[in-house]
């Protein structure tokens, strides 16, 4: 009997030896990496965090035309290698008056695309329209678009990206950008802003910024984006307007804020009703025209 007290006794002092020499080794391991228990925690916290910690030199950017469309089909059919039509009406969530048709309202002239809304019966709508959606989805980059817009009560043109998948839920969860917005009852001032979980207009959060752009109806503006892993310039001829960074509102950013880290498409139309307010009386027809679309990216913006 005192035999086995004697072996048991030495089996416990030699799986605390070795238990203690365990834990010696991995704290020996953390250190040696640079990190101990706690700040392991922190980090792998750090890494969750979305538009932080992004590896890239803004000044060594090197930007390539990826996308164009310079409006030049002399079929006067704008390409469908580049552009789809979303169609039909019901009011888009909006109560917008329109139906987008499949590229009735939409042409080539002159060297650029014309989207027209008219008045004219369709389905359930007293207008038609058209909503074109870019076939390519892209993730980061520069994007020029210049346009002329409509102008008058109840026009509301918009060039804007919505999400190839939604990776984060549904609209507002997986975001929306919008590039330009302009409403025709209140002419001349341009519209910039996101959309994502958190920030959204149906609960009065969205991040926006309002631009005075004389003669936006008499006259071509580029109207862009630069869209980097940890913010989105807003530009109008090359001239800064607005930046949304999300570290600005919360210090770790997640899909909430920062849903912006996966491809979306480029969307061209012309709404009307809805937060264009109601068509003057004489409305016939307006036109939105697009002299051009270019999207730029850059190679070392990647991993």
């Amino acid at each position: 009997m005192f035999k086995k007290i004697i072996v048991t006794m030495l089996f416990l002092v030699l799986s605390l030896v070795l238990f203690a020499c365990d834990k010696i080794s991995n704290t020996e391991t953390l250190i040696t990496t640079g990190l101990t228990e706690s700040s392991l925690e922190t980090t792998t916290t750090l890494d969750a965090c979305k538009a932080l910690h992004v590896s890239y030199v803004y000044d060594e950017l090197d930007y390539r035309l990826v996308f164009a469309d310079e409006f030049e089909n002399p079929s006067g059919i704008p390409s469908i290698l580049k552009w789809k039509y979303q169609t039909g009406d019901g009011g888009w969530g909006n109560d917008e008056l329109q139906y987008y048709t499949d590229g009735l309202n939409s042409t080539v002239v002159d060297g650029s695309l014309v989207i027209s809304a008219r008045k004219e019966s369709l389905g359930d709508s007293q207008y038609t329209s058209s909503r074109m959606n870019s076939v390519k989805s892209f993730l980061y980059g520069k994007f020029e678009i210049r346009a002329m817009l409509p102008q008058g009560s109840g026009t509301w043109p918009a060039i804007w990206m919505m999400p190839e998948k939604s990776m984060y839920g549904s609209w507002p969860n997986s975001g929306e950008i919008d590039i330009m917005e302009h409403i025709g009852v209140d002419m001349n001032k341009v519209h910039f802003s996101i959309h994502t979980e958190k920030y959204y207009f149906k609960i009065n959060t969205q991040k926006t910024f309002v631009s005075i752009i004389p003669s936006v109806s008499t006259e071509y503006h580029i109207y862009g984006i630069e869209w980097l892993p940890d913010k989105i310039i807003f530009f109008v001829d090359d001239v800064i307007k607005w930046i949304y960074s999300p570290t600005n509102y919360v210090d770790c950013p997640s899909s909430a804020e920062w849903p912006f880290d996966k491809p979306f498409y480029l969307i061209l139309n012309l709404a009307i009703g809805g937060w264009g307010g109601t068509p003057y009386a004489s409305f016939i027809e307006e036109q939105m025209k697009v002299d051009y679309v270019r999207v730029y990216q850059a190679n070392n913006l990647f991993p």
